[in-house]
This record gives structure tokens, sequence and C-alpha cells, in this order.
């Protein structure tokens, strides 16, 4: 059995002074008198998180918001006028983890939300940190999993630097890394050289690979960035999207109308803040790839890419993201990029020479909670139970090809 969420209703839930602060945990929704306070918040967390953004976690809550509630640390209960957020969490809590009865707070995580950081005050994210695991304790959740969060770099600093003051355990599940282009400490020239990793196989395969695409009329590669423009693209993407083996399998967009609803909505409101581009690979108007891409102040998020696979042979996907890679690193305004990809994905790590490290981190909301080791455990448990799993089916799909090859031969 996997996850169960307890079916809270939709009336405030409890609401705590701790010292000069007060944390309370709200159901999420779209009409709640503290939105102006969460947009503030997020314009200038201390880490940036997209899928933490209103403008796309409440579109985000049609298809994947049942049960969702948000632990919110200000200075001064939501409903109060001049409400100052310090943090913001939205989480499900489970009474039961896999089957047992052991209760939890859940990084809110779904498809398309797959980084957990929470927004905290860019000011003092410490205070904001140490006051949002103090309010999780304090409505009686005594232990939470920090979903799809960095293992290295300012984040897991001040985790360790909290766990460490609280004497309280954390234990990482999941480990695993994705592509991401980092340009933070990149001064222009070596922006401009970035690409130089590049080996010369690769340099000559994209140069066939466009040579052969431009057989037929020259290529184009175009960026959608204002509203209606990227409207139109996004329609466009999720056309091509559908004409794949996703839509054949049922999982694209323009087979969930539901996903399809939220991607625009989110698309419009960054669209309406500049915040967003659709970036095109089209021969003859008709478009050999897309991407659909969000961006919170200086950081990209590459959420999703489509490619015609009827020209999977001349490799648009790979040709589309070298030009788009071209343009975020020709752009001033972008510091870093995350490719939101699978792990081991070869196509965003052959352009993209960073490593995002991300795990599911179980963490005590203080010290001395007698259930924390065998959460672990179990979590322990299953982790190894679906890696065994998975390479069992990989062998089993190995097999089965050299099979095939002996049968041929």
């Amino acid at each position: 059995m996997g996850l169960v969420t307890t079916r809270l209703d939709q009336t405030p839930g409890p609401t705590r002074r701790i010292g000069d602060l007060v944390v309370a945990l709200r159901p999420l929704s779209a009409d709640v008198p503290w939105m102006e306070a969460w947009r503030t918040l997020a314009a200038a967390p201390a880490f940036d998180n997209l899928f933490y953004d209103p403008d796309f976690a409440i579109p985000a809550a049609g298809p994947f918001g049942r049960g969702v509630h948000v632990m919110l640390v200000g200075d001064r209960p939501p409903e109060e006028a001049g409400l100052k957020l310090l943090a913001l969490w939205p989480l499900q809590v489970t009474r039961t983890r896999w089957g047992v009865p052991i209760p939890l707070a859940l990084g809110w995580m779904h498809p398309f939300g797959i980084f957990g950081v929470p927004l905290l005050d860019s000011a003092d994210p410490a205070r904001a940190f140490t006051a949002l695991f103090e309010g999780l304790r304090s409505v009686g959740l005594r232990r939470a999993m920090l979903t799809h969060v960095p293992t290295e770099g300012p984040f897991a600093d001040l985790l360790a630097q909290w766990a460490r003051t609280a004497r309280a355990r954390r234990a990482p599940f999941w480990a695993h890394a994705r592509a991401f282009l980092d340009l933070t400490a990149k001064t222009s020239s070596e922006r401009a050289s970035y690409l130089g990793h590049l080996s010369a196989r690769r340099r000559r395969r994209l140069r066939q690979s466009r040579e052969r695409l431009e057989m037929q009329a020259p290529l184009l590669f175009e960026t959608a960035r204002g509203p209606d423009a990227v409207s139109s693209a996004l329609d466009d993407f999720i056309a091509l999207e559908g004409r794949g083996w996703k839509g054949e399998a049922g999982t694209a967009l323009a087979r969930q109308p539901a996903e399809a609803a939220f991607v625009a909505a989110a698309a419009r409101a960054f669209a309406a803040r500049g915040d967003m581009r659709v970036d095109r690979l089209a021969r003859d108007g008709q478009s050999l790839a897309s991407a659909l891409t969000f961006v919170t102040r200086g950081q990209a998020w590459c959420l999703k890419i489509a490619f015609d696979e009827a020209a999977a042979r001349d490799s648009p996907g790979a040709l589309h993201l070298h030009h788009l890679t071209r343009s975020l690193l020709d752009d001033s305004r972008i510091s870093s990029a995350d490719s939101c990809a699978p792990p081991d994905f070869f196509l965003a790590e052959t352009f993209w020479a960073e490593r995002l490290p991300l795990a599911h981190i179980l963490v005590e909301t203080a010290a001395g909670d007698p259930l924390y080791p065998f959460a672990a455990r179990l979590e322990g448990f299953r982790a190894s139970a679906v890696r065994r799993l998975k390479r069992w089916r990989a062998g089993r799909a190995a097999a089965a090809k050299d099979a095939d090859r002996k049968d041929a031969d």
C-alpha cells in the first residue's frame, strides 16, 4: 500500500503562538486572506521554489491538491490584515505510511512538483525554519518528510545546523540527481564557452542532425514570451506531445484535461509577469521540438519538453536543447536552470554539466520521537525493495533483448 492521506476538512486548522511568531495549519485554496502575504514571500524567498509559488501551486491544486494543507509562520494570525509570512510549506498529513500506522507530515509533491524546499524568509531563514518545525510539533506532527530537497548547498547546510541545534535525527532516502545549469559564478566569457565540454563527436552529430533536418526547409528557433504568444505556443506544445508515445499511453496533457488546464493557468500567470517562455524548434511552420520553461527571479525551470517522434532519427530533441541552452547562456538574467528531468536523463545531462543532488529526508520535528527509528527503518526497507525490483526488471529486459538477438541469428 502506498500513501494514504488523512481526509481533513476545509475549515481553518490549528493556530499556535510561538514566542513572537504565530504558526497555523490551513487548507490550500485560492480563496485565502493571506494570498498577498504568500505572494510577497514567494517573490524573494531564501530559496527559490517554482512549485510553491502561488501562481503555480494554486492551479496545481486542481488536479493534485486533494488533502493538501499549508503550514504558515507569520507575525500574526493569517486571517489578520498586514500579515508578514516568514515561512510556508504545503504538506499532506498522513496517518499511514506504506500501510503502517505512522503519522507523518509529507511535503507536497506531484508529477509536476519535484522540488520541495519550503519558502523561507530571506532575512533570517534559520529563524523561519526553526519556527516551521516548532509549528509542526505544536500541532502534533512529530516527524516530517522533506521531499526532493538538495543534499548539498545552502539549504542542506541550514537543515544540518537546525538538526544539530535541535538534536533532531534526520535520514535521507531515494537519493538521486538531475542535470542542472549553474551560472552563478561564471563570467560572460565563461558563459560563452560553457558548451565547450561537448565532445567533437557530439558536435559533429548536432551538425549532421541540422543538415538533415534542413534538407526540406530552414530551421527556426523561436521563443514565445508574452501572454498571447505563450498561449498559442502552449497549444502547439500540447498537440506535439499528444502525437507521441505519451499520447498513446494516455499521459500527455492532451489526454489529461485537468492537468492541461493547470499548466495553461500557470503559464498565463507567469507570462503576465514576464517569467514564462516556450521555446520551439520549427521547420516550415511545424514544430519539431518544444519546451516549457518557468522563471523565478534568475532561476529557470525547464518543466516539460516534447519532440516530433516522426523525426526522431534526426534528433530534433537534442538540437532543440542545444539551442535552448545557448539561449539561456546568452540571457544575463538567468543564473541557473533546473532540468526538472528524471535521474540519468541522457539528453539533459549531455548539455548541462552540473548535477543537483536531491533526496527525501525524514526528520524529527524535535528530539526524542520514539517512533522515528522504526519510521526510518520502514522507509529504508521500502527504498531497498524498490531498488531490487528495478534491478530485477532491468535484468529481465536485458535477458529478453539477448534472447531476441539470438533468435534473429
